[in-house]
């Protein structure tokens, strides 16, 4: 039974650490959410600890530069783990070779820097890394059918950097490298996601959460807060975590009415998702 509360405080006992999705729960790519960057400021002067982990498909340091750019304080959180992060692990593994067919936009180029990479056309390619649109206010997926199949012709498989199919930018939708890839597995193409639900991020940020905490976390004294519910509900359930469902972010239209919470609608949705996350509201505060 998902458990409604109004703010961060109301949860006893208290977790030990979050893991705070960041688009739709603390800033919509456009401005911070004051209440949620409060929200996390005093949950760390209370001694908890929080470990943002994000699909955005850049680095850690990439991600915390566009957060201060943002005006989100440090004192929020205590790191950043992304899903950026865990797709240069997979590329320094050596097991998607050493030329690819790139997908992404100018902003996406820290997910390569450093590495010894070279981007090439798919007849050239061993795999593909999909981190986005290069052009997400007016492309859509229709413009990269053309390069996908040239891919597929070849059988490369893609790495995808972002599993997230779209968020909202400032109240509008902008689809996600996600939407490419599930084009891409529909035409039988392989994709491997590093992101959230997928397993890969999760244990990189538990991992780090561990050396925040100075030893191994407890996983029913972390809690997992988002708004996407194929990514941060269904990945928390799928990594033995408790979930906190911002209802307010992507599933606003099918949760919420008026600025609040209807339960009706929330069960509803939870139902068709398959999904019962510990707790929901509306927005993080």
């Amino acid at each position: 039974m998902t458990r409604l509360i109004s703010a961060l405080s109301d949860l006893s006992p208290a977790p030990q650490a979050l893991l705070c999705d960041l688009w739709g729960v603390l800033h919509d790519g456009l401005r911070v959410f004051p209440a949620a960057a409060e929200a996390l400021t005093a949950y760390r002067a209370r001694g908890g600890r929080v470990l943002l982990l994000t699909n955005a498909p850049r680095p850690a340091a990439s991600v915390i530069a566009q957060l201060d750019g943002l005006g989100a304080p440090r004192e929020a959180y205590d790191g950043v783990v992304s899903s950026g992060d865990a797709t240069r692990a997979e590329l320094e593994s050596g097991r998607w070779g050493e030329r690819l067919v790139f997908i992404g936009a100018d902003k996406d180029e820290p997910l390569l820097e450093g590495l010894a990479l070279e981007r090439v056309a798919p007849e050239a390619a061993d795999s593909v890394l999909c981190a986005g649109f290069a052009h997400d206010d007016r492309e859509t997926v229709a413009d990269y059918i053309p390069l996908m199949e040239r891919a597929l012709a070849r059988g490369l498989r893609m790495l995808c950097a972002n599993p997230d199919l779209l968020i909202h930018r400032g109240g509008r939708e902008v689809p996600c490298a996600g939407a490419l890839a599930e084009w891409y597995a529909r035409q039988g193409g392989e994709v491997v996601f590093t992101g959230k639900p997928h397993r890969p991020i999760y244990d990189l940020a538990l991992t780090r959460l561990g050396e925040i905490l100075g030893g191994p976390p407890d996983l029913a004294r972390v809690l997992a807060v988002g708004d996407g519910p194929a990514t941060d509900v269904l990945g928390a359930r799928q990594a033995g975590i408790p979930a906190l469902f911002v209802t307010g972010g992507i599933a606003v239209q099918d949760t919420m009415q008026g600025g609040e919470i209807r339960p009706d609608l929330l069960d509803a949705f939870l139902k068709r998702h398959d999904l019962a996350p510990s707790w929901a509201m509306g927005h993080l505060a």
